[in-house]
């Protein structure tokens, strides 16, 4: 082979070798699919493996382009993500997506990362236990009709005229010593505690509340063409939560980009918290990993919800309100 012919033979392999590593970047572009998640509220520690995922590039490598979307008290996520704009959102609780399904929307949930719903009574410290609480008032958003209420009057024989509304501000607690408010075990306690405010504190999962919380909800539609980016979603996102409960500095760096007014205080707080409960990693997750969900707690749910009449079983089938299918193959343990 003469020099020309050698310099040409040179010159056509560098541009087939440069059209390659062009289609690959192509290639590896396309790989990384597009995915929203939506959350329930504000970004805060409780959303922290979501945060996780992104910030360590667990989606990245899971093949996904994930975008977070904050919530917040006047998004009405399930309408959002109806309308096309999250491919799956945060439940604050499994209940809430029995009841979603129950109106119309057909919704599953695939991942549930608490094991215990963080919903708590906060009372002044003359309150023991629930049953105290007769005759107080209790400061309760109206969201909670629908969820945790129609539990707590049937348990500990408390009643509606009890109830007023709850404004996501801690000052009526503080101003009455014979109030009691709603609040997250991870969050409100913190913001009493601040305040000066002795109090007593009463976790519904303790006493047998059956709900999941912070739930990984799609729409059928979106589980049925789209099922390898809900499985990749939800292990890189279970993923995220176990690195986060190890070193939550990246997940909180990336909080407090899309919230600033969240403080390192409250999200050390609130992942103390989350540790001391068990929140991700305790009952079943401990033995079968973070984001399981069992036929036997969704049925409790599911059970309590008829019961309670916020659902009717001749428009909700427990077996289409959730598919463990996704999680229970997945097993990234604590």
């Amino acid at each position: 082979m003469n020099r020309s012919a050698r310099q040409a033979l040179v010159r056509n392999t560098a541009l087939a070798l440069a059209a390659c590593g062009a289609l690959g970047a192509v290639t590896a572009a396309r790989a990384e699919e597009k995915f929203t998640y939506m959350t329930n509220w504000y970004a805060q520690a409780e959303h922290g493996g979501f945060y996780q995922a992104v910030a360590e590039g667990l989606y990245k490598k899971a093949g996904l382009d994930v975008s977070i979307k904050m919530g917040g008290p006047q998004v009405n996520i399930l309408q959002l993500m109806a309308a096309g704009q999250a491919d799956c959102i945060m439940g604050s609780s499994d209940l809430q997506m029995l009841q979603a399904r129950d109106g119309g929307l057909p919704v599953t949930t695939v991942a549930a990362v608490f094991q215990k719903d963080p919903q708590v009574l906060i009372a002044h410290d003359d309150v023991k236990k629930f049953e105290d609480l007769k005759g107080k008032t209790i400061l309760i958003a109206s969201s909670a009709q629908r969820g945790y209420w129609p539990w707590l009057k049937a348990k500990f024989g408390l009643s509606d005229s009890q109830t007023r509304p709850y404004t996501f501000n801690i000052q009526p607690f503080v101003a009455d010593k014979d109030a009691a408010q709603q609040g997250y075990l991870t969050s409100e306690p913190f913001a009493i505690q601040k305040a000066g405010v002795k109090s007593t504190v009463l976790m519904f999962s303790d006493y047998g509340y059956p709900a999941y919380a912070t739930t990984v909800s799609c729409m059928d539609k979106t589980i049925k063409s789209r099922s390898k980016a809900v499985e990749a979603f939800v292990k890189a996102s279970m993923e995220g939560w176990k690195s986060y409960l190890a070193n939550p500095a990246p997940g909180n760096a990336l909080i407090k980009k899309d919230n600033p007014n969240m403080t390192d205080e409250q999200l050390a707080y609130s992942v103390a918290k989350l540790k001391e409960s068990g929140m991700v990693t305790g009952g079943d997750a401990a033995k079968m990993g973070v984001g399981i969900m069992t036929p036997e707690r969704a049925k409790a749910s599911f059970d309590f919800s008829v019961q309670a009449k916020l659902i009717d079983p001749a428009k909700v089938k427990l077996d289409d309100a959730y598919d463990f299918a996704f999680i229970k193959a997945m097993k990234v343990m604590p």
